[in-house]
């Protein structure tokens, strides 16, 4: 029914072998493979590159294929998460030119979806920055019909400290937003990396939409949330959010999993869900965060039944 997974980008110092052999040793089907530009971010999570999308030729698209095989690990998605917005034009000309790379390396690789972030100049309102994303990704999704892949948005607001305030850097933060994007780029290739945690710390209901975008999900994210109630009677809802809530794994936080599932099974999805590990809790070692991986696993296999 669904396949578990995790995302690559919390084992930035292994190899896309070694990440395929720890997915296929805690018992995982699938993993979400960061495809940064080498050396292009310092950003917390990012600038991951297990597959090099720039280089990829026949001989390493023959390799991945045959490391898939060896360990029985599929590649959910390649994921790419910059500002393609970013009012700096130098980031934004590089977002989308890699942006572009990645979905044409997706193809390659018969993935099937490349997922990633809209970006967003966050000193400018919705409004302010819609005839941009327009231009912007009208050509992107245009590209990723012809190339036949599906490009999944995920719903993180990037808004979380000083240097993203007061907007964020992701306009895709909102069902209000998913129906206007998907309204003005009508298309089967764009849609949703659903995270039902970034709703949770904005005090939004994260059930609902999966029913109204069912049709839109494309890849999910298994991140849980807690939302410290104490901090936010005493900084409230215009304080930056890193200091009324933290990440974390899945059952550890707000998130209902159970009603999370129920619903998601009845919208018919049948697609991968990749746990994404930001607990600080468990960034002290890769020790540390290989056991968030396999506490993760073991907690979502009560909804996620292994394949076979």
């Amino acid at each position: 029914m669904f396949q578990l997974g995790f995302t690559s980008a919390i084992v930035p110092e292994l190899s896309l072998e070694e990440t395929f052999a720890a997915a296929a040793t805690i018992g995982y089907e699938c993993v979400e493979v960061m495809c940064w530009p080498l050396g292009k971010s310092t950003r917390r999570y990012a600038g991951v590159t297990h597959i090099n999308a720039i280089d990829l030729d026949a001989k390493g698209i023959d390799e991945i294929a045959n490391l898939s095989a060896k360990y029985g690990v599929e590649i959910s998605s390649l994921g790419y998460y910059p500002n393609a917005l970013s009012p700096d034009q130098d980031e934004s000309r590089q977002a989308v030119q890699h942006i572009g790379v990645v979905i044409k390396a997706a193809a390659k690789l018969n993935v099937g979806r490349m997922t990633t972030f809209i970006g967003r100049d966050w000193t400018k309102s919705v409004d302010d920055n819609w005839p941009r994303f327009l231009d912007t990704w009208k050509p992107i999704i245009k590209l990723a019909e012809d190339q036949g892949i599906r490009v999944g948005i995920e719903n993180c607001p990037m808004l979380f400290t000083a240097d993203e305030w007061p907007g964020g850097k992701n306009l895709a933060h909102s069902p209000a937003i998913w129906q206007r994007m998907f309204n003005d780029i009508p298309s089967d290739h764009f849609g949703l990396n659903y995270d039902p945690s970034h709703l949770v710390f904005q005090h939004m209901d994260y059930l609902t939409p999966m029913e109204t975008f069912k049709d839109k999900l494309f890849h999910v994210h298994a991140k849980d949330v807690r939302v410290d109630q104490a901090m936010l009677d005493q900084v409230g809802i215009l304080a930056h959010p890193n200091l009324y809530h933290s990440p974390k794994l899945p059952g550890m936080g707000d998130v209902d999993w159970g009603k999370f599932f129920s619903i998601l099974t009845d919208t018919g999805y049948r697609g991968p869900v990749c746990v994404e590990v930001e607990d600080r809790a468990f960034e002290s070692s890769l020790d540390d965060r290989k056991l968030a991986l396999t506490q993760s696993h073991t907690f979502l296999r009560n909804f996620v039944p292994r394949l076979g």
